[in-house]
Protein backbone atom coordinates (compact mmCIF):
# COMPACT_ATOMS: atom_id res chain seq x y z
CA UNK A 1 0.00 0.00 0.00
CA UNK A 2 1.45 3.12 -1.30
CA UNK A 3 0.58 6.53 0.96
CA UNK A 4 0.99 9.98 0.01
CA UNK A 5 0.61 12.37 2.97
CA UNK A 6 0.12 16.39 2.14
CA UNK A 7 1.44 18.17 5.73
CA UNK A 8 3.25 21.24 6.33
CA UNK A 9 5.19 19.62 8.81
CA UNK A 10 5.92 16.57 6.51
CA UNK A 11 9.13 15.56 8.96
CA UNK A 12 6.85 14.81 11.84
CA UNK A 13 4.05 13.66 9.86
CA UNK A 14 6.97 10.85 8.47
CA UNK A 15 8.02 9.52 11.78
CA UNK A 16 4.99 7.75 12.31
CA UNK A 17 7.04 5.38 9.54
CA UNK A 18 9.54 4.55 11.80
CA UNK A 19 8.76 3.09 14.47
CA UNK A 20 6.58 -0.08 15.68
CA UNK A 21 4.27 -1.97 13.00
CA UNK A 22 4.33 0.57 10.66
CA UNK A 23 7.55 0.58 10.07
CA UNK A 24 8.19 -3.15 10.64
CA UNK A 25 5.46 -2.43 7.24
CA UNK A 26 7.63 -0.67 5.52
CA UNK A 27 11.17 -2.87 6.10
CA UNK A 28 8.85 -5.68 4.38
CA UNK A 29 8.31 -3.81 1.65
CA UNK A 30 4.23 -3.88 2.42
CA UNK A 31 3.86 0.17 3.01
CA UNK A 32 5.27 3.20 1.61
CA UNK A 33 5.10 6.88 2.69
CA UNK A 34 5.89 10.09 1.30
CA UNK A 35 5.14 13.61 1.93
CA UNK A 36 4.87 16.44 0.38
CA UNK A 37 5.14 20.06 1.51
CA UNK A 38 2.69 22.75 0.25
CA UNK A 39 5.34 24.92 0.23
CA UNK A 40 7.33 23.12 -2.36
CA UNK A 41 4.27 24.27 -4.62
CA UNK A 42 4.30 27.90 -3.94
CA UNK A 43 5.97 30.56 -6.11
CA UNK A 44 6.72 33.51 -4.26
CA UNK A 45 9.78 33.94 -2.24
CA UNK A 46 8.26 33.68 1.29
CA UNK A 47 6.25 30.55 0.31
CA UNK A 48 3.00 31.27 1.05
CA UNK A 49 0.60 28.71 2.46
CA UNK A 50 -1.96 31.19 3.72
CA UNK A 51 -4.06 33.96 4.11
CA UNK A 52 -6.34 36.11 6.05
CA UNK A 53 -10.07 34.92 5.71
CA UNK A 54 -12.82 36.89 4.19
CA UNK A 55 -15.38 38.46 5.96
CA UNK A 56 -12.95 38.53 8.79
CA UNK A 57 -12.17 36.45 11.89
CA UNK A 58 -9.71 35.01 13.60
CA UNK A 59 -6.30 33.15 12.31
CA UNK A 60 -5.23 31.92 9.36
CA UNK A 61 -6.65 29.76 5.90
CA UNK A 62 -4.81 27.54 3.88
CA UNK A 63 -4.52 28.92 0.64
CA UNK A 64 -6.30 26.70 -2.78
CA UNK A 65 -3.54 27.26 -5.28
CA UNK A 66 -0.20 25.27 -2.99
CA UNK A 67 -2.66 22.80 -1.61
CA UNK A 68 -4.10 21.94 -5.58
CA UNK A 69 -0.84 21.67 -6.77
CA UNK A 70 0.44 19.31 -4.11
CA UNK A 71 -2.79 16.77 -4.45
CA UNK A 72 -2.15 17.08 -8.53
CA UNK A 73 1.92 15.80 -7.38
CA UNK A 74 -0.06 13.43 -5.11
CA UNK A 75 -2.12 11.75 -7.42
CA UNK A 76 0.50 11.26 -9.68
CA UNK A 77 2.80 9.44 -7.38
CA UNK A 78 -0.27 6.84 -5.98
CA UNK A 79 -1.37 4.22 -7.21
CA UNK A 80 -4.94 4.32 -9.49
CA UNK A 81 -8.05 4.50 -7.29
CA UNK A 82 -6.15 5.91 -4.24
CA UNK A 83 -8.88 8.67 -2.94
CA UNK A 84 -7.95 12.02 -1.56
CA UNK A 85 -8.87 11.90 2.18
CA UNK A 86 -9.04 15.40 4.40
CA UNK A 87 -8.42 15.14 7.83
CA UNK A 88 -11.57 17.50 9.25
CA UNK A 89 -13.29 18.14 12.59
CA UNK A 90 -15.92 18.05 10.15
CA UNK A 91 -15.68 14.93 8.74
CA UNK A 92 -17.76 11.40 9.45
CA UNK A 93 -15.66 9.78 12.27
CA UNK A 94 -13.17 7.11 11.17
CA UNK A 95 -14.09 3.57 12.54
CA UNK A 96 -12.64 0.14 11.78
CA UNK A 97 -15.01 -0.34 9.00
CA UNK A 98 -13.42 2.42 7.33
CA UNK A 99 -9.68 1.22 8.11
CA UNK A 100 -10.70 -2.29 7.03
CA UNK A 101 -12.37 -0.74 3.94
CA UNK A 102 -9.07 1.82 3.43
CA UNK A 103 -6.44 -1.53 4.03
CA UNK A 104 -8.16 -2.82 0.77
CA UNK A 105 -6.96 -0.22 -1.42
CA UNK A 106 -3.79 0.13 -3.24
CA UNK A 107 -3.38 3.81 -1.81
CA UNK A 108 -4.35 6.70 0.07
CA UNK A 109 -4.11 10.56 0.07
CA UNK A 110 -4.23 12.18 3.01
CA UNK A 111 -4.83 15.96 3.74
CA UNK A 112 -3.38 17.59 6.62
CA UNK A 113 -4.94 20.98 7.42
CA UNK A 114 -3.87 23.78 9.85
CA UNK A 115 -5.02 27.14 10.74
CA UNK A 116 -8.76 28.25 10.97
CA UNK A 117 -9.00 25.72 7.81
CA UNK A 118 -8.57 25.03 4.22
CA UNK A 119 -10.29 27.06 1.37
CA UNK A 120 -14.08 25.47 0.71
CA UNK A 121 -13.58 25.15 -2.88
CA UNK A 122 -10.48 23.05 -2.76
CA UNK A 123 -12.52 20.33 -0.60
CA UNK A 124 -15.10 20.68 -3.27
CA UNK A 125 -12.40 20.26 -6.29
CA UNK A 126 -10.12 18.27 -4.63
CA UNK A 127 -11.61 15.97 -2.11
CA UNK A 128 -13.34 12.50 -2.16
CA UNK A 129 -14.05 12.24 1.87
CA UNK A 130 -13.62 14.31 5.01
CA UNK A 131 -12.49 12.25 7.76
CA UNK A 132 -12.36 13.28 11.70
CA UNK A 133 -10.90 11.38 14.60
CA UNK A 134 -14.15 12.28 16.83
CA UNK A 135 -15.66 15.48 18.82
CA UNK A 136 -12.26 17.42 19.47
CA UNK A 137 -10.20 20.13 17.56
CA UNK A 138 -6.21 19.19 17.39
CA UNK A 139 -3.60 21.59 16.39
CA UNK A 140 -3.57 20.24 12.61
CA UNK A 141 -4.07 17.17 10.97
CA UNK A 142 -1.05 15.44 11.47
CA UNK A 143 -1.52 13.29 14.46
CA UNK A 144 -5.03 12.25 13.00
CA UNK A 145 -3.79 11.13 9.29
CA UNK A 146 -0.86 9.71 11.68
CA UNK A 147 -3.67 7.57 13.56
CA UNK A 148 -4.91 6.84 10.61
CA UNK A 149 -1.97 5.13 9.02
CA UNK A 150 -1.68 3.35 11.85
CA UNK A 151 -5.02 1.63 12.40
CA UNK A 152 -4.83 0.99 8.58
CA UNK A 153 -1.45 -0.20 8.43
CA UNK A 154 -1.39 -3.10 10.80
CA UNK A 155 -4.60 -4.60 8.76
CA UNK A 156 -3.04 -4.92 5.82
CA UNK A 157 -2.49 -9.19 5.34
CA UNK A 158 0.88 -9.94 6.49
CA UNK A 159 2.10 -6.84 8.14
CA UNK A 160 1.22 -8.34 11.57
CA UNK A 161 2.93 -11.21 12.85
CA UNK A 162 -0.34 -13.01 13.14
CA UNK A 163 -3.03 -11.70 10.93
CA UNK A 164 -5.66 -13.33 13.88
CA UNK A 165 -4.09 -10.70 16.29
CA UNK A 166 -5.94 -7.79 14.21
CA UNK A 167 -9.47 -9.84 14.06
CA UNK A 168 -9.22 -9.93 17.80
CA UNK A 169 -8.41 -6.02 18.42
CA UNK A 170 -11.37 -4.10 19.74
CA UNK A 171 -13.99 -3.77 16.81
CA UNK A 172 -11.96 -6.05 15.00
CA UNK A 173 -15.83 -8.28 15.33
CA UNK A 174 -18.05 -5.28 16.32
CA UNK A 175 -17.23 -5.60 20.08
CA UNK A 176 -14.59 -4.68 22.59
CA UNK A 177 -11.28 -6.49 23.44
CA UNK A 178 -11.91 -8.85 25.97
CA UNK A 179 -9.51 -8.85 28.97
CA UNK A 180 -6.00 -9.84 28.70
CA UNK A 181 -3.43 -11.44 31.27
CA UNK A 182 0.10 -12.55 31.40
CA UNK A 183 2.86 -13.95 34.34
CA UNK A 184 2.76 -13.88 37.44
CA UNK A 185 -0.35 -15.30 38.03
CA UNK A 186 -1.30 -13.40 41.53
CA UNK A 187 -0.63 -10.15 41.70
CA UNK A 188 -1.63 -8.02 44.69
CA UNK A 189 -3.86 -10.83 45.56
CA UNK A 190 -5.37 -10.50 41.98
CA UNK A 191 -5.08 -14.30 40.01
CA UNK A 192 -5.56 -14.66 36.43
CA UNK A 193 -9.01 -16.24 36.58
CA UNK A 194 -9.43 -19.91 36.25
CA UNK A 195 -10.51 -20.57 32.70
CA UNK A 196 -7.54 -19.20 31.13
CA UNK A 197 -5.29 -21.69 33.03
CA UNK A 198 -8.09 -24.65 32.64
CA UNK A 199 -6.11 -25.46 28.85
CA UNK A 200 -10.06 -26.12 27.60
CA UNK A 201 -9.88 -23.78 24.61
CA UNK A 202 -13.60 -23.96 23.84
CA UNK A 203 -14.31 -22.72 27.37
CA UNK A 204 -11.40 -20.06 26.86
CA UNK A 205 -13.25 -19.25 24.19
CA UNK A 206 -16.67 -18.45 24.72
CA UNK A 207 -15.52 -16.36 28.14
CA UNK A 208 -13.31 -14.14 25.91
CA UNK A 209 -16.44 -13.62 23.35
CA UNK A 210 -18.52 -13.32 26.83
CA UNK A 211 -16.24 -10.32 27.87
CA UNK A 212 -16.27 -9.11 25.17
CA UNK A 213 -19.88 -8.26 24.82
CA UNK A 214 -20.45 -7.99 28.22
CA UNK A 215 -17.78 -5.01 28.09
CA UNK A 216 -18.96 -3.65 24.81
CA UNK A 217 -22.84 -3.61 26.57
CA UNK A 218 -21.56 -1.26 30.14
CA UNK A 219 -18.92 0.81 28.25
CA UNK A 220 -19.93 1.28 24.98
CA UNK A 221 -23.69 0.44 24.13
CA UNK A 222 -23.82 2.38 20.87
CA UNK A 223 -21.50 -0.37 19.58
CA UNK A 224 -24.71 -3.11 20.78
CA UNK A 225 -27.56 -0.98 18.95
CA UNK A 226 -25.18 -1.48 15.42
CA UNK A 227 -26.02 -5.44 15.31
CA UNK A 228 -28.34 -8.05 16.69
CA UNK A 229 -26.85 -10.65 18.85
CA UNK A 230 -27.05 -14.22 17.66
CA UNK A 231 -28.96 -16.32 20.88
CA UNK A 232 -25.40 -17.66 21.85
CA UNK A 233 -24.26 -13.93 22.08
CA UNK A 234 -27.55 -12.73 24.20
CA UNK A 235 -27.20 -15.83 26.58
CA UNK A 236 -23.59 -14.31 26.83
CA UNK A 237 -24.53 -11.07 27.60
CA UNK A 238 -27.02 -12.09 30.32
CA UNK A 239 -24.80 -14.28 31.55
CA UNK A 240 -21.77 -11.72 32.02
CA UNK A 241 -24.66 -9.26 33.62
CA UNK A 242 -25.50 -11.52 36.02
CA UNK A 243 -22.00 -12.48 37.31
CA UNK A 244 -21.33 -8.84 37.49
CA UNK A 245 -24.76 -8.36 39.30
CA UNK A 246 -26.16 -6.06 36.66
CA UNK A 247 -29.53 -5.89 34.28
CA UNK A 248 -30.08 -4.20 31.07
CA UNK A 249 -31.38 -1.47 32.71
CA UNK A 250 -28.76 -0.54 35.14
CA UNK A 251 -25.92 -1.84 33.09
Amino acid sequence: MHVQLVSLFPEFAASVADYGVVGRAVGRGLFALECLNPRDFTNDAHRTVDDRPYGGGPGMVMKYEPLAAAIVAARAAAPAGSPVVCLSPQGIVFDQARAREFAALPGLILLAGRYEGIDERLIEAEVDLELSLGDFVLSGGEIAAMAVIDAVVRLIPGVLGDDESARQDSFGCGFLDHPHYTRPEVIQGKAVPDVLLSGDHARISAWRTKQAIGRSFVRRPDLMARDELTVEQQRLLDEYLQEQGLTPGNG
